[in-house]
């Protein structure tokens, strides 16, 4: 389970994260969603403990981010975008790579290996180098990495952009298996359909607040409006509102001047939480 207690992170005047709180239990999928510089990266990141928020906390499965980052990252397996993989490298080598990091080793970490490849479908690629691989194939390999030490938590970062239909299916039906299986899922999307197949509950993210947290249902009905896309764009203030959180500057490093220079780096302890994410 993933506990986010009233998070804050500003960045200058630009108040990035402003007071965020909300639950993912174990067993369902929780989607963040937002427009582009709602400070939804930027919560994923406080969450991963890449950041280190101004007031606030995480605590995943009992452990608090600030006080035992490194339980936290074990406690979470982190799927960003498909650009962090390694051409050089086949699917079971970034596998075995990643497992040593969480101290998966031998015939333990061998037979993890096997297992990720058979429910992913990569039999066929796995021990190809990865250079020249479609991005559906580059999102599976992304995805075994995060699960290859069973973390109980997955945090998805838009795991469905840019994938053909059958990949989309497939990533989808991935998410719902992890949930069946007790997995805590936090995912963030753009697209209002998938989170409204897909999500248990959603918390909304404007301008770095959470202005609601509910099912899709439960949001449709306290807007007044039959689907979750209409539900949203009420929530966040109608088409107005959205451009003016858009433009905010509020999500993503590179829109952070302090974050260019340095400031609050990932803690380089784990590469379990991609570099991937500090890209976007």
């Amino acid at each position: 389970m993933i506990e986010v207690r009233d998070l804050v992170k500003h960045y200058g005047d630009v108040r990035a994260v402003d007071g965020v709180s909300f639950v993912c239990p174990n067993g369902q999928v929780t989607g963040l969603l937002g427009p582009n510089g709602a400070g939804k990266t930027t919560t994923l990141r406080m969450i991963c403990g890449l950041i280190r928020p101004m007031r606030g906390t995480v605590v995943v499965d009992g452990h608090d981010v600030k006080k035992d980052p490194s339980s936290v990252r074990r406690s979470l397996g982190v799927q960003t975008d498909s650009a962090g993989v390694y051409p050089r490298l086949t699917p079971r080598e970034h596998l075995r790579y990643y497992g040593g990091f969480y101290g998966l080793s031998g015939n333990e970490l061998e037979r993890r290996i096997d297992e990720i490849i058979e429910i992913l479908g990569m039999d066929e690629f796995a021990d190809r180098r990865a250079q020249g691989f479609s991005r559906g194939q580059r999102q599976k390999v992304i995805l075994g990495r995060a699960l290859v030490h069973n973390p109980n938590n997955i945090i998805m970062d838009e795991p469905t952009s840019g994938l053909d239909v059958m990949a989309v299916r497939e990533t989808r039906s991935m998410i719902r298996t992890l949930s069946d299986k007790g997995h805590c899922v936090l995912f963030t999307t753009h697209y209002m359909d998938e989170a409204a197949r897909l999500c248990d509950k959603i918390a909304i993210i404007i301008r770095g607040r959470i202005a609601a947290f509910g099912s899709p249902q439960q949001l449709m009905e306290e807007t007044g409006r039959n689907s979750l896309e209409d539900a949203f764009v009420q929530l966040a203030g109608g088409e107005e509102g959205l451009l003016v959180s858009g433009h905010s500057g509020n999500d993503g490093s590179n829109d952070h001047p302090a974050a260019a220079s340095g400031q609050d780096q990932p803690e380089r302890e784990s590469v379990g939480a991609d570099a991937g994410m500090g890209r976007r």
